[in-house]
């Protein structure tokens, strides 16, 4: 069996259409937080005075409207809350506690439910959020407009986040799974990248900040038409694909964990309960805390702090996830060569990794805080450095719900990435309230060793609680086996004392055997016969009913 699967594995390409399927999500990811991160950069390049031609939008206005699109722009990326459930290869997404999903999917006259998977889903909310961002163009007058466009494009993401996660899972054998998230999930660091260095160009361009939105319409439209050629639901439907390559994926993902044959039942109470996945939610937040900062405040420090253009501003910013884009490769690298050596055990090198992305940037920021505009370039050095060190922690969060629960990772995703954005705007209010004047240093330094005790603290949760071992509760028949053994106890209670009635039935048997001795045999034999002993079983024996 193992030679055969060596056999396929050297028949199988080596770049092929799950390669295809993952370029399609880094694309996917890069776009989207294009869209994302450039409200950082919008909101700067509007409060300057030689760039806004909107007269609808006063200065004034818009220093107050700063943390509000903060605010708003993190709930948008996943504020649909969403689960879903594996079902033979197909995604049945079920919107609870807020139905925002619904209206994300509202014209279509129905919910993504059994008969339409991930790539309908996908396509649909990332077209939803094309005119949306071009609405931003339009400069209405209320920035409670602003905002609630911005809400609106995060009822629409909302819906893509777990379907992302999902359609790596079907198409990723379990030998290429690390390297096929490293293609998908990088297209963040590359939007972000693109987001921040070309946000600026564009401000600073003939077309003015507009054409940021603009811009960021054209290339969820662009995604769009690829993913609709090219996206498939899975190896068994899509149309591109060969058969060695599809015989390859499907036999690998079958012999790695049972595929199920009807609807695995989500053992919400099991989840909830879980330790090491609280370890990961606690952890996870911390991280997207870091983000929030990197994402939306350091451009406003690099611009009040060290007085930067908006033009070094972009290239300041995007050169951390440049460098951050590269580290995530250096991280997959060290961690495959470890556990394919046998090293160490995956749970603590994913410690170790965690560890170094958490402890690492939280001693940085307090160090940045001590450093003025005159030490511009050394703040710049920090920052990439860590943005580096950051890198790791994917491998730990992301792709460790894969590691916990396979077939629960797309409602892991889920309720991972909804409880991150709900605590991630608490960032820029903490911060609003803190920095009342950009310029000040010692407001920033604040917020700095705020975000480092953050950091801090939850890898400590996740050092004592965290885990990479796969969970009982995802096995497909957890809660029948849950079951049954409550069902067996129960009827255990019920069942009378059996040890009398064997008794009882051990004496009458030796009994009915004496009485038939005693008609067959003479009275002679009958002396010198032995006696059954009867009486250990005759002293006071009730039956109970």
């Amino acid at each position: 069996m193992a030679a055969k699967g060596k056999v396929m594995l050297a028949k199988c390409p080596q770049l092929g259409i799950r390669h295809v399927q993952a370029a399609l999500l880094f694309l996917n990811l890069a776009v989207n937080y294009i869209v994302r991160l450039n409200v950082g950069v919008l909101v700067v390049a509007m409060t300057e005075e030689k760039v806004t031609s909107n007269q609808s939008f006063p200065v004034p206005y818009l220093n107050r409207i700063f943390i509000w699109v903060n605010l708003y722009g993190y709930l948008y990326d996943h504020y649909a809350i969403t689960a879903i459930r594996v079902d033979r290869g197909r995604e049945i997404i079920h919107p609870f506690q807020l139905q925002l999903g619904i209206f994300a999917d509202a014209d279509s006259g129905q919910l993504p439910g059994p008969k339409s998977g991930g790539q309908d889903v996908h396509d649909r909310a990332n077209l939803r959020r094309s005119p949306a961002k071009r609405l931003h163009a339009f400069g209405y007058p209320d920035r409670r407009a602003f905002c609630l466009i911005r809400l609106c494009q995060g009822v629409c993401q909302g819906l893509m986040v777990p379907c992302r996660h999902e359609h790596l899972a079907k198409w990723s054998p379990p030998a290429e799974l690390e390297q096929m998230g490293v293609i998908a999930y990088s297209g963040i660091y590359c939007g972000t990248v693109l987001a921040l260095l070309g946000s600026g160009y564009i401000a600073n361009s003939s077309i003015g900040w507009t054409g940021i939105s603009y811009v960021s319409a054209a290339s969820c439209l662009c995604w769009c038409m690829l993913f609709f050629f090219w996206g498939e639901n899975d190896p068994s439907s899509s149309y591109w694909i060969g058969d060695v390559e599809r015989n390859h994926i499907e036999s690998s993902l079958n012999s790695g964990h049972t595929c199920p044959k009807g609807d695995i039942p989500v053992p919400w109470q099991a989840i909830i309960s879980s330790v090491p996945f609280r370890a990961l939610v606690v952890v996870n937040c911390a991280h997207h805390w870091d983000d929030s900062t990197m994402e939306v405040q350091i451009p406003s420090y690099l611009h009040g702090v060290l007085h930067m253009s908006i033009t070094k501003n972009g290239l300041t910013s995007s050169l951390h996830y440049l460098v951050r884009w590269i580290m995530s490769h250096v991280y997959i690298l060290i961690a495959h060569m470890a556990i394919v050596g046998e090293l160490i055990r995956p749970t603590p090198l994913k410690k170790w990794i965690v560890t170094v992305s958490t402890w690492g940037p939280a001693l940085l920021y307090i160090a940045i805080g001590f450093l003025d505009r005159t030490n511009a370039g050394w703040v710049v050095t920090l920052m990439a450095i860590k943005a580096g060190l950051s890198a790791g922690s994917s491998i730990g969060g992301t792709m460790n719900i894969i590691a916990l629960a396979p077939n629960h990772s797309a409602l892991l995703m889920s309720i991972l990435c909804v409880l991150s954005d709900v605590l991630t705007p608490l960032n820029p209010l903490i911060t609003g309230a803190i920095v009342t004047d950009p310029a000040n240093r010692s407001q920033w330094q604040i917020v700095f060793c705020l975000i480092a005790l953050v950091l801090f603290l939850s890898n400590w949760v996740y050092i004592i609680w965290g885990s990479s071992e796969l969970q009982p509760w995802d096995a497909d028949d957890f809660l029948h086996k849950c079951s049954v053994e409550c069902s067996e106890k129960e009827d255990v209670k019920d069942l009378p004392d059996l040890s009398n009635n064997a008794k009882v039935m051990h004496r009458d048997l030796c009994q009915r055997v004496t009485d038939r001795i005693d008609k067959v045999i003479s009275k002679q034999q009958k002396n010198i016969r032995p006696k059954l002993n009867t009486d250990g079983n005759n002293v006071n024996i009730k039956i109970k009913d």
